[in-house]
């Protein structure tokens, strides 16, 4: 099989650039826009609290109106420049009582990416995209099939984790906290192949008002199918995210088919390159393992996995899988589940089965956007 790029190329690259935003520049860069834009360089501050403090909308019609500590003959200017809409929600759908926002986001050269946030008695969590589609081709996976689009700017991740907070300060994540706390980069795209794009994002919405959001980085996750040479790049940044590892399958065989860019980096070669990560930050490394009836919840292969991850600073976060229409993969059954998940405790690897939320708004990573493009 050919080797598989580190970063896959997009379909088609003759498109629309993406128009600048103020989350894709540092403070100095914002500043160095506004006094080109004729206004004194404190200006991008009060921008920058108007976005990440009071988390305005670029897309409300009176957004100029918002910028009350700006003078009126700059506002409009401003927000055009410095705060332009990037996503515009193709379809909003709710779940679990209204405590599950799906969200189809239409960007400005017409791309289709999905977020979704989940509130909790204690925390608001949002799982975002870093790329529309994705090169990374695993066969269960509705963003998989679809391919890749094009990697995502850095304005329009972090955009997706405002309007997320967006919704909670507004109170809309029934029985939540109204302050989002947590973001999973495990929606569309595989975020390791987007990668200055992506580690800017989460610099902007960890880093303190006004230059960004002010989250932990502690409460931040970003996952991977296993982009070695990311990873261990990843490593050298000295940051204290979660690294999550979508595994799927603890031997190569089988993995070779189920994560095709396993055919470049072998599973101790992904592993090797994970508990580097751990050793050096001390965070414990998540292996995400979606359960496949009949592929992948073998006995056997709990017992591997075990095996594998023993003694080793890692968890494991099984996934039911939420089949896509039309395809030939299915969840395992519940009491095939308990049992790998019996078997992993067993080896002393902690385990929890995921919390399975919006299965009846197309849950799945991917599954909106098919549907749109197919409709």
């Amino acid at each position: 099989m050919t080797a598989l790029p580190l970063i896959a190329e997009p379909r088609d690259r003759r498109r629309t650039p993406t128009p600048r935003h103020l989350a894709d520049l540092d403070m100095s860069a914002r500043r160095d826009a506004v006094v080109a834009l004729g206004e004194p360089a404190f200006r991008a501050n009060q921008l920058s609290k108007h976005y990440f403090d009071r988390l305005v909308d670029p897309s409300a019609p009176d957004v100029a109106e918002q910028l009350t500590d700006i003078p009126a003959a700059a506002r409009s200017r401003l927000a055009a420049e410095l705060l332009p809409v990037l996503a515009t929600p193709v379809r909003r759908m709710t779940a679990d009582a209204g405590a599950t926002h799906k969200t189809l986001w239409r960007l400005t050269d017409g791309a289709l990416v999905e977020s979704v946030a989940m509130g909790y008695p204690d925390r608001v969590t949002v799982c975002v995209s870093s790329q529309a589609g994705c090169g990374m081709a695993c066969p269960f996976c509705a963003t998989g099939q679809g391919g890749l689009t094009r990697n995502l700017s850095t304005g329009e991740i972090v955009e997706q984790v405002v309007a997320a907070a967006r919704l909670a300060a507004s109170g809309g994540l029934a029985g939540s906290p109204q302050r989002l706390s947590r973001v999973v980069f495990m929606g569309m795209g595989e975020p390791l192949a987007n990668y200055n794009r992506v580690i800017t994002a989460v610099r902007r919405i960890t880093e303190p008002s006004p230059t960004g959001l002010g989250l932990s980085q502690r409460h931040v996750t970003v996952s991977t199918v296993g982009l070695v040479p990311a990873i261990r790049r990843l490593t050298d940044e000295e940051m204290n995210v979660t690294l999550a590892v979508s595994l799927h399958a603890p031997d190569d065989e089988l993995r070779d088919e189920l994560v095709p860019v396993n055919n470049r980096w072998k599973v101790a070669e992904v592993l090797d390159a994970a508990w580097d990560y751990a050793s050096r930050t001390g965070r414990r490394v998540s292996i995400e393992y979606a359960m496949i009836r009949d592929v992948n919840d073998q006995p056997w292969r709990a017992d591997l996995l075990g095996r594998l991850l023993s003694d080793r600073l890692a968890h494991v976060n099984l996934i039911p899988l939420n089949p896509t229409p039309g395809s030939r993969w299915d969840a395992s059954p519940k009491p095939v589940e308990q049992e790998f998940v019996r078997r992993l405790r067993s080896a002393g690897v902690p385990t929890t089965v995921r919390d399975t939320r919006g299965r009846e708004i197309d849950g799945a990573c991917g599954q909106l956007a098919a549907a749109e493009v197919g409709e």
